[in-house]
């Protein structure tokens, strides 16, 4: 399998914050295993007046930043891992991650589950989820603790485009770990008989395709809300990576990102890919 040209260059996002830590952990490994290239990005919030009225305490924010790079860099040089360090300045931690994704070209986005500024959407920090909805890639969430995969990945569809973007996604990350795919369908109860059948079929479409390219693979569909039965099911297999489309049959809706996509990031205790389908030329 080919792996796709743009995850040879990955953006590990941290605020310097222990919620970070697994980012890093995770993003160093991700890089190692694809033989990418790592940016690690961090920022020092400030604005023109903050600057202007307490200048020694950017100057501190800044070493503070700085150094947090070059351990990053250090960490990473030691696997063997080539980091180049990002440092912005700003307002918008949100704007700058997704600014320098689409600059440097990235072809995944690794941040921790929540920052510095606490819980602002349940489980979720509100930056994570607006990276996730506007990023132009996908975006690994990695809880603090949460390792490097190795035992099983979770694939979610229910046969929509953003199902097909987490397809996708799974097929480049199997090109570098060669774990075992269970792709799962939930069989949502207030759903049409016809829209759980789509489901069905996709999911029984993707575990073909895994096991054509060589990979060992299972498919399963569920009864239940879709959320919960993806959080139930990686807990009863023993997937250590989850794979999900950032949206799925109803878009936008009101919410910034899937609900059924926040749920999952919000509870998973493993690193969860928020797949979004690749840019048109």
């Amino acid at each position: 399998m080919a792996i796709d040209p743009r995850m040879k260059r990955m953006l590990v996002a941290s605020d310097g914050s222990p919620f970070g830590a697994g980012a890093i952990r995770v993003g160093i490994a991700m890089a190692k295993q694809a033989g990418a290239e790592l940016n690690a990005m961090t920022m020092v919030l400030t604005n023109p007046e903050y600057e202007a009225m307490a200048p020694e305490l950017v100057q501190k924010a800044e070493n503070e930043a700085v150094q947090h790079l070059e351990e990053i860099a250090a960490t990473a040089a030691a696997e063997g891992v080539s980091c180049q360090p990002v440092l912005c300045h700003g307002s918008n931690p949100v704007e700058e991650i997704v600014n320098n994704a689409g600059e440097l070209g990235v072809g995944m986005v690794i941040m921790g589950r929540r920052g510095k500024r606490g819980l602002a959407r349940l489980m979720v920090g509100d930056a994570t989820v607006k990276v996730i909805a506007r990023a132009p890639c996908s975006v690994a969430v990695v809880p603090k603790a949460a390792e490097m995969w190795s035992k099983r990945i979770l694939l979610c569809t229910d046969g929509s485009l953003h199902s097909e973007a987490a397809r996708a996604a799974t097929l480049t990350i199997a090109a570098c770990c060669r774990a075992p795919v269970t792709v799962l369908t939930a069989l949502v109860p207030r759903h049409s008989p016809e829209r759980s059948e789509e489901g069905r079929r996709s999911m029984l479409r993707m575990t073909d395709e895994l096991k054509r390219a060589g990979l060992e693979a299972e498919g399963h569909a569920i009864i239940g809300d879709a959320g919960p039965v993806i959080i139930d099911t990686a807990q009863r297999i023993g997937a250590d990576l989850i794979v999900i489309g950032g949206f799925g049959r109803t878009g936008f809706g009101r919410a910034l990102i899937g609900r059924n996509a926040e749920h999952v990031v919000g509870h998973a205790t493993c690193v969860v890919v928020v797949a979004k389908p690749e840019p048109a030329a």
